[in-house]
């Protein structure tokens, strides 16, 4: 899929491995819809990007949001590609905690729901958008969703967030298996620790000690890194159903 005058949609795209993907779309000549919370600095990350670049607030888990997020796509040209940046956090929490006591249901599934059925609802209408395309190259258009090497080896604390993102993993070659009829490529990234706004929280000391653990080479993800993955995965026309680590070699420790 060429890339050069079509429009993609970033999710998550206000900051972090959002926003450096959609700086490396408009650079290959994309046109480039932001969505992210009306309470983001998406309107900032847009005018920041330049005039191909288009905000659009919506939640991800919302029908009728992320229905408007698409309609705003249509109006900026010809929708080919979609990433799916956005998610949250786990919640750290045991399955039982010191005492013995079960950890809350509620926070389970709100993990679940914004990352897992979150993604399904971007999934599917993204999906319904691509299908009206006329095909380009034996492509209708491509989608990129972001799982985490948590799906793969979850620590200790992140029961929600694996469940949540090993389902996004799962649900891959499903996925590219049922819109191959529509011919629409789906494939999946599962990064490693990266240099997003969310670690930038973090103690130097930490931060340095999650650097250590990478095998090659010793640092933390670089958005820009997740950003020319996911135009490959957009561009090239035999990848489907995959799931990639971007990890830089690393292997979680049970804590």
């Amino acid at each position: 899929m060429r890339l050069n005058s079509t429009t993609i949609v970033v999710t998550g795209g206000a900051s972090g491995l959002g926003k450096a993907t959609a700086s490396l779309m408009l650079s290959l000549g994309a046109r480039v819809l932001l969505v992210d919370l009306p309470r983001s600095d998406g309107e900032m990350a847009a005018v920041d990007l330049g005039k191909d670049a288009r905000f659009a607030a919506a939640d991800i888990t919302s029908e009728d949001d992320f229905s408007a997020a698409l309609s705003a796509a249509r109006q900026m040209g010809n929708v080919r590609g979609l990433v799916h940046c956005a998610g949250r956090g786990g919640d750290r929490v045991r399955i039982l905690d010191r005492t013995g006591t079960p950890g809350p249901l509620d926070s389970f599934a709100e993990v679940v729901r914004v990352n897992l059925v979150g993604t399904y609802n971007v999934l599917r209408l993204g999906a319904g958008l691509l299908a009206e395309n006329e095909p380009t190259d034996g492509d209708r258009g491509a989608i990129v969703l972001t799982a985490s090497v948590a799906a793969f080896d979850g620590q200790i604390g992140q029961t929600a967030y694996t469940a949540a993102k090993g389902g996004v993993h799962a649900l891959t070659l499903v996925a590219a298996r049922d819109l191959a009829s529509r011919q629409i490529r789906v494939n999946t990234i599962a990064p490693g620790i990266f240099d997003t706004p969310m670690l930038g929280r973090l103690e130097l000391s930490v931060r340095d000690s999650l650097s250590a653990a990478v095998v090659h080479p010793k640092r933390l993800g670089d958005p820009r890194d997740y950003a020319r993955l996911a135009a490959e995965l957009l561009q090239n026309p035999y990848l489907n159903g995959e799931t990639i680590r971007l990890d830089g070699g690393i292997r979680m420790a049970p804590r």
